[in-house]
């Protein structure tokens, strides 16, 4: 029952949510409709090769980062976004799956950690740097640290957050 409640809800928060997220999307230029990021789905990134921008530069990176972000948007979820790089290549990513997944871990930087892991078939991501499209949460940062993530990157101004730390308390 309540699956098909929140079933019929489900254009309204997508309308709702691709609304909130126009003016910042519009303000950073991060997103042109007609773009490659359009045509992906959830299938094609859980299942195909990981297509890499043509530049590999901080700046492309957190572009893709904001296409992840789009993603969110247009699949009804939080308008965040990440994705994981090492050696200059993008070997996760992902955008927020919280509400899709109904998976309060499912941020976007935690499910770009998972991508990366499954598709280097490593728990250890040694070496790498994390891009989001604003700054990780502490979950997600702790996480970082403990998979080894190097660096953090974030906004659309590419930002350096330097090196993931653990809560302490």
């Amino acid at each position: 029952m309540l699956k098909e409640e929140n079933a019929s809800f489900l254009p309204l928060r997508r309308r709702f949510l691709a609304l909130a997220g126009v003016g910042c999307i519009a303000s950073t230029g991060f997103w042109a409709e007609g773009s490659a990021s359009a045509q992906l789905t959830l299938e094609t990134l859980s299942t195909h090769a990981i297509k890499q921008p043509n530049a590999r530069t901080p700046k492309a990176f957190i572009e893709r980062a904001f296409e992840m972000r789009q993603l969110a948007i247009d699949h009804g979820d939080q308008a965040y976004g990440a994705v994981v790089i090492r050696e200059n290549q993008i070997i996760g990513q992902s955008w927020s799956r919280v509400i899709i997944d109904n998976d309060p871990t499912g941020h976007a930087e935690m499910s770009a950690l998972r991508d990366a892991a499954r598709r280097t078939e490593q728990t250890h991501l040694s070496g790498a740097t994390l891009y989001s499209t604003s700054h990780p949460c502490n979950m997600c940062e702790a996480a970082a640290s403990w998979v080894g993530i190097v660096s953090m990157v974030h906004g659309a101004q590419v930002l350096d957050a330097g090196a993931p730390h653990t809560c302490s308390g």
